[in-house]
């Protein structure tokens, strides 16, 4: 059983027009509702991989109820969200058909009373001992801007490994916590240790105390400093669609390649594929079937085994 933690969930709805120009009105052509939030993304990929997840975080108000009425139907997957008295948030994505490009418009999330906090902790401490691995994914509600780093040391206190994708303030208090694997693209890593150089980046990131740093560099795939090694994985070809959830679809498949124990180079080729099958896909939290199982053998993984 994996657990991922979305302290921020969402209903996410993407709207999909022809084209989009500003100061006009445009006509829907096709409308979707997925529940959302980058650790119940990660949470529906793991579970289409076939993995048992269980999802925690916090849900409130008529959005959340429909974010957990559809959470119902996903096989595979343990309801555990934190009922808040604040609503859920709702994310909106606008793909433009013409140029594959989409807009995001993302709400903020409910406020968090200090007992809902405490109610959250209690409940994440009590998930933790059962299961084999965690992932704590995207931004903080109101919540103690050290939240990432309390719950990573609980994680690691129990003996059960942690990832982390976050940004800003919460990255860099998370980091210092020590998580097993650190998930930023090259726009965090930078803001994290002031570094542009992706290389030279991640290995600052370990040093501030990630045990392995995973880089999102876009379109050119992933590059992993780990005690194992390091490496960089490239996809075969670019592709073109909606990359929200892409890398959120990294982190399920670092983490279901954990799961079954696999080495660093096909956790990265197993990362890189079903990232570029969810660009394919049209909603976040899906992927292209046919596109991963395709692409796994393809993806390009070169570097070096540390030394013992």
């Amino acid at each position: 059983m994996i657990l991922t933690v979305t302290l921020n969930t969402a209903l996410d709805i993407t709207y999909r027009v022809r084209s989009l120009r500003p100061h006009t009105s445009h006509r829907v052509g096709e409308v979707t509702e997925r529940p959302g939030g980058k650790g119940l993304n990660v949470a529906r990929v793991l579970a289409a991989l076939g993995h048992e997840v269980t999802v925690t975080g916090f849900t409130g108000g008529d959005t959340g109820r429909t974010v957990q009425d559809r959470l119902t139907a996903v096989p595979g997957l343990v309801d555990a969200l934190v009922p808040v008295s604040g609503p859920t948030r709702r994310t909106i994505a606008i793909m433009d058909e013409r140029s594959g490009d989409t807009t995001q418009l993302n709400e903020p999330g409910p406020t968090v009373t200090p007992a809902e906090w405490s109610a959250f902790q209690e409940a994440y401490e009590d998930l933790v001992p059962s299961v084999s691995a965690v992932a704590l994914c995207g931004s903080l509600p109101p919540v103690p801007v050290g939240a990432y780093a309390g719950l990573i040391r609980t994680a690691k206190a129990a003996g059960v490994p942690v990832l982390l994708d976050t940004s800003g303030e919460a990255l860099r208090r998370g980091v210092a916590a020590r998580p097993d694997i650190l998930k930023p693209n090259t726009d965090e890593l930078a803001e994290l240790t002031g570094s542009h150089e992706p290389l030279r980046a991640t290995q600052d990131a370990r040093r501030r105390g990630a045990l392995a740093v995973v880089a999102s560099l876009g379109k050119e795939g992933l590059l992993a400093t780990t005690p194992e090694g390091r490496w960089r994985a490239t996809p075969p070809t670019a592709v073109h669609g909606n990359p929200t959830g892409a890398g959120d679809s990294v982190v399920a498949g670092l983490l279901s390649a954990l799961a079954e124990q696999l080495p660093w180079p096909d956790r990265l080729s197993r990362a890189v594929a079903l990232s570029a099958a969810t660009v394919l896909s049209p909603v976040a939290g899906e992927f292209d079937r046919d596109t991963y199982e395709e692409w796994v053998p393809r993806v390009a993984v070169t570097g070096e085994v540390s030394a013992a």
